[in-house]
């Protein structure tokens, strides 16, 4: 207690700092006790209060999101968890969301990620100085690295994820296969056929079966592609970003793919595993407690991908049969379950709908991005989940998970999560992410200032975003910003919805978005009829098939016209300019800004019009002998109104080095 304070308690008159002081105190201990009642009151083993975020853009706003509405539903109190971040110089100067969202920040170095969220040592170092209970590692950076969890744990301090020897053979693309055919989860046709073996506690498997599973010359490779047959693709075990990879289609392209994959990553273990054509991504979404109970929320369907980056995610998958997918979902549990997976955690398949066949590719072990699909059809609040296991709460007592198998959500029965029957969602759920890459050139990755993000949220489609108002995309940022989820009773009704919400979001700035990019590819035929593969998107962006459609008429016009009003800006600021100096206008001035010439060029070829000022805001635009009548009108936020006949739209504009980039919005 505060030394002011007396021991016996008679009336007593504190100053307002004082008394603030005291409320804030007593405020503390009154949520650190309806936090603990809570735990104990679902069987759970610890409190955690206070939450080291070791992440940053996304991952960290969406977390502090999401727990911070579990604790205002479930404990009336927004306040009842502290937030901790890490800032980089570069997200604090970008005006970050996840650091307006938290309780504190901790500044760290800038540039590349291996100077901060990645950085063991750092986060490690930074959880303790904080005092923290617990440290949420989110998607990237550091989270599937095995030596967080191990310093943590060995610092007494909570990491919400995995332990470090599951993540560590979970790692190791050779192991993880041998655990999921151990644990009779279908695979890929691959070298290692049949080889089973079971976790050691540091993380590995027995050094035979490994050896077994893992091809020692190219003699070996040969003899295995008789049995399971062209193409296939050869991968070193430590390769990664491309290296160690590559694709073979007869025994020539095998012989020189082996000697550039050993020379491409020295050392590593080599295996082959037959190359799946036209399958569909599908992954099942896994939450594993520290009593070995595993809960299936579903799965997701992300078939959309450029360069293995999905691009829209979506769910129920309803390419493939329920009965067919309960029966995936059972084979990803089996295999959590058999390494005593803990924490949130996603297998993923490749799915052939000829044959309705599902193989397994690897088990995530962290959060992934798209993870709100599966908040938005099970209703089970993912982030909230990982904090209740990070406090030693069963899965079968968490309140989410008995609403998503339709029992009591405060009762303590006993729920079989193999066998017993969740309920089905009634809706389906599409996502798309909003990115800085500019879809005209091959989606490169772009930065720069965001003066603003406008969205409207609906019923049927919400979103969350990393940046809020005059912020940045800086050098060392992930390219998403933004994620849109658009929901409605069948498939279709939520592609509609998001469509409309892709169409109606602004976002103003230096870097390029490809919303209007996605509207036209949910439009395609495939995707609408679903229909499409994971190679189907790549072949689109290789051909040029999609395209933006707009009417080259009124973006030619409207350019004229934001080139006309920026003319006569230019001549208004250079008289004024001119007479605060003492000058008076000159006659060529004045004239210019009575008539003038304005050129666009468009695909080659050029339009030129002739402008005559005919009002303080009126404008005549002619062309080819057509006279067209304008009114401009500026915007506070640097945009223009223009009316011309009945109609009316809003454009905007930033001259490029090579060229003008224009915005129109508005409705004929």
């Amino acid at each position: 207690y505060p030394p002011y304070l007396p021991t016996s308690f008679g009336k007593v008159t504190l100053k307002k700092d004082q008394a603030d002081l005291l409320t804030r105190r007593m405020e503390a201990l009154l949520s650190a006790s309806r936090l603990k009642d809570y735990v104990d009151a679902h069987g759970g083993k610890r409190v955690l209060k206070r939450i080291l975020i070791a992440n940053n853009g996304m991952a960290a706003t969406k977390a502090i999101m999401s727990m911070r509405q579990w604790a205002f539903l479930e404990l009336g109190s927004q306040s009842e968890l502290e937030f901790v971040v890490m800032a980089s110089k570069d997200d604090l100067e970008a005006n970050a969301e996840f650091i307006r969202l938290a309780d504190a920040y901790v500044e760290v170095p800038p540039g590349k990620n291996t100077n901060n969220y990645a950085n063991v040592n750092l986060i490690v170092q930074t959880a303790i100085k904080e005092r923290v209970d617990a440290v949420w590692p989110g998607w990237g950076h550091a989270s599937e690295n095995p030596a967080l969890p191990k310093a943590l744990s060995e610092a007494g301090i909570v990491f919400m994820g995995p332990t470090a020897p599951v993540m560590h053979a979970l790692g190791d693309k050779i192991a993880s296969t041998i655990l999921a055919q151990s644990s009779k989860v279908p695979c890929i046709p691959w070298n290692g056929d049949g080889i089973m073996a079971e976790i050691q506690s540091d993380g590995s498997i027995p050094e035979e079966p490994f050896k077994k599973a893992c091809l020692q010359s190219y003699e070996e490779a040969l003899e295995c592609v008789r049995r399971i047959g062209y193409p296939v693709v050869l991968k070193a075990s430590e390769g990664g970003g491309g290296k160690g990879i590559r694709k073979c289609t007869n025994d020539e392209e095998l012989k020189v793919g082996w000697e550039q994959v050993t020379a491409e990553v020295v050392g590593s273990p080599i295996f082959m595993m037959q190359l799946c054509t036209g399958a569909r991504h599908l992954e099942v979404q896994l939450v594993g407690d520290e009593y070995g109970q595993v809960v299936a929320l579903i799965g997701r369907d992300c078939s959309t991908q450029r360069r293995f980056q999905k691009i829209f995610e979506e769910g129920p998958p309803t390419v493939a049969d329920k009965d067919d997918f309960r029966e995936a979902e059972k084979a990803a549990q089996r295999l959590a379950m058999s390494v005593g997976y803990r924490g949130a955690g996603t297998v993923e398949y490749l799915y052939k709908p000829d044959n309705k066949g599902f193989y397994f590719l690897e088990l995530n072990p962290r959060l992934q991005v798209e993870h709100p699909v599966t908040e938005g059809i099970t209703g089970v609040n993912v982030p909230a989940l990982q904090l209740q296991i990070g406090m030693g709460i069963p899965l079968e007592r968490v309140p989410d998970i008995r609403r998503f198998y339709g029992i009591d959500p405060n009762g303590d029965s006993k729920i079989d999560f193999l066998e017993d029957k969740y309920i089905y969602p009634d809706r389906h759920v599409i996502a798309a992410r909003i990115t800085a890459e500019n879809p005209d050139d091959a989606f490169r990755p772009t930065s720069g200032r965001i003066e603003r993000v406008r969205f409207q949220s609906s019923p049927n489609c919400w979103g969350y975003f990393s940046i809020g108002h005059s912020g940045a995309i800086h050098e060392f940022a992930d390219s998403q910003f933004g994620h849109l989820f658009a929901t409605g009773p069948t498939r279709e009704h939520a592609r509609k919805a998001l469509q409309l919400a892709l169409k109606n979001i602004l976002i103003v700035g230096e870097i390029r978005n490809p919303t209007e990019y996605l509207v036209e590819l949910a439009e395609t035929k495939e995707f609408k009829e679903n229909t499409i593969d994971t190679a189907w998107l790549d072949k689109l962006i290789a051909e040029k098939a999609v395209n933006v459609k707009f009417n080259i008429n009124d973006m030619v016009f409207y350019g004229a016209c934001l080139k006309s009003f920026l003319h006569m800006k230019a001549a208004k600021d250079e008289i004024v300019d001119g007479i605060k100096r003492g000058h008076l206008p000159l006659e060529t001035t004045l004239s210019s800004m009575q008539a003038f010439q304005v050129e666009i060029a468009y695909n080659s070829v050029k339009y030129n019009f002739q402008v005559l000022c005919t009002g303080p805001d009126t404008f005549c635009l002619t062309i080819n002998d057509c006279d067209i009548e304008a009114r401009f009108r500026r915007q506070p936020d640097g945009s223009l109104y223009v009316r011309a006949g009945d109609r009316v739209a809003q454009i905007s504009g930033v001259e490029e080095p090579m060229a003008m980039r224009l915005r129109v919005e508005g409705r004929g």
